[in-house]
């Protein structure tokens, strides 16, 4: 019987760390999830909620990840090489967000 206990906990435990790592929320849930503490915070229901929401969702600022994805995008686009795409993507990454 303990021999059948051991064996289920030696099963479980690296299957509760896996599902534990898996569910890092993504840089959106993040800023869902900052939004609507705020919006609680605030006791906003209904329109006022939905547009508070659709303010922060927009307005939220984007991680260092999210402007370089942004810029590199948008300097392919441009065709931009060399000098001009490093001045470009200085640019950019200094206004974005």
């Amino acid at each position: 019987m303990f021999q059948k206990l051991l064996i289920a906990v030696a099963i479980a435990l690296p299957i509760a760390a896996f599902a534990a790592e898996e569910k890092k929320p993504t840089p959106q849930q993040q800023k869902m999830a900052a939004c609507n503490q705020e919006a609680n915070a605030k006791n906003l229901k209904g329109d006022d909620r939905k547009a508070f929401m659709s303010k922060c969702l927009s307005t939220a600022k984007q991680t260092q990840q999210e402007k370089m994805t942004a810029c590199n995008k948008e300097a392919t686009a441009k065709n931009l090489k060399g000098d001009d795409r490093k001045a470009f993507m200085s640019k950019c990454l200094s206004a974005a967000g």
